[in-house]
């Protein structure tokens, strides 16, 4: 692995219409544990699965994927979906 791992920041839409941004190295496995209950505390609450991931960024290292994850749940739910809206991939 080393370098060459890559550094996932996503965003989840839950079944409840919120948002979740997490950190992950696997985005496949990541939402498996969220949907299966075993991921973040957040995503434990059946209201809010099945989640589906909406975006994701990749970048080099934890550290930049991490500060992405936090400058996004730092926004409002407007900003939230301004972001998703102008910044998606897909």
């Amino acid at each position: 692995m080393g370098q060459s791992e890559e550094h996932y920041f996503y965003v989840l839409c839950c079944k409840d219409d919120t948002f979740y941004g997490g950190y992950t190295t696997d985005l496949n496995r990541r939402l498996t544990e969220h949907n299966t209950g075993k991921g973040a505390k957040y995503t434990r609450l059946s209201k809010r699965r099945p989640a589906t991931i909406i975006h994701h960024e990749v970048f080099e290292t934890k550290s930049e994927a991490m500060k992405a994850e936090y400058a996004f749940k730092q926004l409002s739910r407007k900003q939230k979906e301004y972001y998703l809206e102008n910044f998606s991939k897909k």
